[in-house]
């Protein structure tokens, strides 16, 4: 019968909206998320346990990234390595399917920073607060205070990185011996981008920021565009690695960007790359930079500027996979 009225509806040269839909949502892996990193295993555990029970995609991963904001980490939380200065400052930035999205920068002292670019995002009329403003808010807002103090691993880094490492930055950051390079022990980011079982996309982003980073030093986790993007009818994406190439390119929405024209997730992420090579040339050899991504129907997919970069994949078809993403040099 459902033949029978396909082939009648087929001659007259159109398909009704109610079976694209039904058609289209019959191919859609959901919910799913995906998470940088060894890291994002831990954090994809929580957020599995939101999506599963029919919660959105926001609590998703703003809860998730919360367990690396607990963690014991180099490069995310308070309890991560400091500034040239020995100051912990956090970054962080979150986006919904409405294109709502808040962030904070530079904030001192608040256990999770997520949680207060939410709050930005919510409770605002504004997309980023930094610094004292940033702490100010979180404050009013309800957030602890945390002690301004190292942990002890970080204090025993910071000691043993004045010893070894010059303060005085040079203008040519690539040439620059004791800048610290981002790999696998300073990947400097969490982030995570999930879909919920209603089809609508979130994404959230956090860090400390590069260990012994000069001071006031932002890069791409908190800037929407660069460290995150969500276009619910399209796909979102997130990056990792050296944020100051990100921002260059704006990496993240340019992934989505080349979504909308029809790439592949994985293949997007590949074109963001190239261009980062395209712009850093011989200098590309130097630096770190990753991406994750998935589309509207739940196909994923990462690439990476160099070997290293691992992502965490969690759907109904896959428990908590690490995968190793594919690179380019």
């Amino acid at each position: 019968m459902m033949n029978s009225r396909r082939k009648f509806i087929n001659k007259l040269g159109f398909v009704p909206f109610f079976l694209k839909t039904a058609a289209n949502n019959s191919t859609v892996i959901k919910p799913i998320v995906i998470s940088t990193w060894d890291a994002g295993i831990r954090a994809n555990v929580k957020a599995w346990e939101v999506l599963s029970k029919g919660g959105s995609a926001l609590d998703a991963v703003e809860q998730g990234v919360m367990v690396t904001e607990n963690e014991k980490s180099c490069c995310v939380g308070l309890q991560a390595n400091p500034d040239r200065d020995g100051k912990v400052t956090l970054d962080a930035s979150i986006m919904d399917h409405h294109f709502n999205c808040g962030s904070v920068a530079f904030l001192p002292r608040i256990k999770h920073p997520i949680s207060v670019a939410r709050q930005v995002m919510e409770k605002t009329p504004h997309v980023m607060l930094v610094g004292s403003g940033a702490l100010q808010f979180a404050v009013q807002s309800g957030f602890k205070l945390e002690p301004d103090t190292l942990s002890p691993e970080a204090q025993q880094h910071y000691e043993t990185w004045l010893k070894e490492s010059l303060y005085k930055p040079t203008p040519n950051i690539e040439n620059q011996t004791n800048y610290p390079k981002v790999s696998p022990n300073n990947h400097d980011t969490i982030a995570m981008i999930a879909m919920d079982s209603f089809g609508n996309m979130a994404a959230s982003c956090t860090t400390s920021g590069m260990a012994f980073k000069m001071s006031g030093r932002v890069g791409d986790s908190p800037i929407i565009g660069a460290g995150i993007y969500v276009d619910n009818n399209i796909g979102c994406a997130a990056g990792t690695g050296q944020g100051e190439d990100s921002i260059r390119i704006g990496g993240s929405q340019r992934i989505v960007h080349y979504m909308e024209q029809g790439l592949s997730p994985k293949l997007a992420c590949k074109k963001a790359i190239e261009k980062i090579i395209a712009i850093k040339k011989e200098q590309a050899k130097n630096i770190q930079l990753a991406y994750i991504a998935f589309n509207k129907k739940g196909e994923y997919g990462g690439y990476a500027l160099q070997k290293g970069f691992t992502f965490a994949l969690y759907n109904k078809h896959t428990a908590n996979k690490l995968i190793d993403a594919p690179f380019l040099i």
